[in-house]
């Protein structure tokens, strides 16, 4: 969090996109319009943006977006780094894996040979396989041959995205204290499927609905955020109406004028509510205006975890995957490494958008991430973490 003299955190996420935008905008409504007219100088402010932003948020990347109806048709690019593994065969890996945990020592290195290249898919079938022939959970057996970081990413590997997630969740409200960033995480960064298969896996899993979960666990605003994404029910069409960015940008600008303070539950509904695409649209047209108004009563009403809940939405609104870029880094940054980070991060996104991660990674800091790997972690743990990450 940055002290008081800065200007919001979520006005910061709006200045980004006007720094970026590649056109200017459509003509703005009476109200925007008439800010942009009032709005003071902003040099200062936005010399200070762009510092915020170096290395941290880069541009959206428009690669999974539909501009073009004539490439609607074509099959979605793969951006995953764990891709199915030629002429798989559960049986022999399941056989494989119950030697190298029988053998003297443990056999390490073949076991994480066998689970980081495979898909998840393919290590359910394995798992299936190996306790129908050897009479115990595959599970169990590793827990009992690997010990640390490494014990704790072999097992994530083993469960399903749907229960890593309601793990990720389970352990996040169960701590001495609420993990008020892994809930927004993962919740602003899944899909509506994802979502729900998460809710059902939690419901299986801890005999316990996740919103009766979060309702006790949080409270005020950042509840009913939490709640909103839970409902699973954001548009996933990536092409951007216009018209609808135009009227979600009057309503931010209103709802930050709110007589009574800032009318939080608008700004919940939109973040939560609308595809990356049409909200970074919104936040262009937004921050065209240059209202200081908006920024300054933000500034004063809002703190905590709802800022940083609203942040987190916004930027991974803007680009996912300089969102988890930024969270790898940080995880590495400094003394200390955060372990729980590299894998949830790495294990939840290397079927989804990995490849990409790693490339913003190298854009955002100049170095690799298998680099950083390298300098922060060591033994068997590190090299699952770079079998992940795939190809330097």
């Amino acid at each position: 969090m940055m002290g008081n003299e800065s200007v919001s955190v979520l006005h910061r996420c709006f200045a980004v996109c006007r720094l970026s935008a590649p056109a200017p905008p459509p003509p703005l409504p009476p109200l925007l319009a008439r800010a942009q007219l009032s709005a003071v100088p902003q040099t200062a402010e936005m010399s200070m943006f762009k510092r915020f932003f170096k290395g941290i948020i880069r541009d959206r990347d428009d690669e999974d977006d539909d501009r073009d109806t004539a490439q609607k048709h074509k099959p979605k690019p793969y951006h995953g780094t764990v891709v199915p593994y030629p002429n798989f065969s559960a049986s022999h890996d399941a056989s494989v894996l119950n030697s190298a945990i029988e053998s003297k020592g443990v056999d390490e290195d073949v076991i994480i040979a066998v689970l980081v290249r495979r898909t998840n898919e393919q290590r359910q079938k394995i798992k299936a396989v190996y306790e129908a022939s050897a009479g115990t959970r595959l599970v169990r057996d590793l827990e009992s041959a690997l010990r640390s970081d490494l014990e704790d990413i072999t097992l994530a590997l083993l469960m399903t995205p749907a229960q890593f997630d309601a793990y990720l969740i389970r352990k996040a409200t169960k701590r001495l204290g609420t993990d008020e960033d892994v809930l927004v995480e993962v919740l602003a960064s899944r899909t509506n499927q994802e979502i729900r298969d998460l809710k059902r896996a939690f419901k299986e899993e801890y005999d316990t609905d996740l919103e009766s979960v979060i309702r006790d666990e949080t409270k005020g605003d950042f509840t009913e955020a939490l709640l909103a994404m839970l409902r699973a029910d954001k548009d996933e069409i990536t092409h951007v109406n216009m018209a609808q960015a135009k009227k979600d940008a009057e309503t931010l600008f209103e709802a930050g004028e709110h007589p009574q303070g800032i009318n939080v539950s608008t700004f919940i509904d939109i973040l939560t509510k609308r595809s990356g695409p049409q909200l970074s649209k919104t936040f262009q047209m937004y921050a065209s205006a240059s209202d200081v108004s908006l920024p300054k009563a933000l500034g004063m009403e809002l703190r905590g975890d709802i800022e940083d809940c609203l942040i987190d939405i916004v930027k991974c609104a803007w680009n996912k995957s300089a969102f988890f870029a930024e969270k790898l880094h940080k995880a590495m940054k400094g003394y200390g490494t955060c372990e729980d980070t590299l894998i949830r991060v790495l294990v939840s996104r290397s079927e989804v958008d990995l490849k990409k991660i790693v490339e913003e990674y190298r854009a955002m800091y100049d170095i690799s991430l298998q680099e950083d790997i390298l300098h922060d972690t060591k033994g068997h743990y590190q090299k699952v973490l770079l079998g992940l990450c795939g190809p330097h």
